[in-house]
């Protein structure tokens, strides 16, 4: 097989894993957004911590580690459908990356 194909394989498929990784560094930095003076990341963790919130208010750390009076079932609300819409933008631009390959 000839170098220059082989080369030229091997930038591509660097080049991919290079935009998958900044693809992902991205969406992470738009899952962050603010409820009642707090700053929280959209995702799993917050959710099952909402999820096990007993109470309809509870105070919890946010992203900084601030205690936060938050009204459970409004921030569970917020952070699923700011999570979910980020992961349907983030796989529309994987989907185009794939495509792109």
């Amino acid at each position: 097989m000839d170098s220059n194909i082989l080369i030229a394989h091997s930038r591509s498929r660097f080049d991919h894993a290079v935009s998958k990784r900044i693809l992902k560094e991205k969406y992470q930095n738009k899952l962050i957004f603010t409820y009642n003076e707090g700053l929280w990341e959209a995702g799993p963790m917050l959710v099952s911590t909402l999820l096990s919130c007993s109470k309809s208010e509870s105070v919890i750390l946010d992203l900084y580690g601030n205690p936060t009076k938050i009204t459970t079932s409004e921030l569970l609300n917020k952070a699923q459908e700011h999570w979910q819409m980020c992961m349907e933008l983030w796989l529309e631009e994987y989907t185009k990356l794939i495509n792109q390959r």
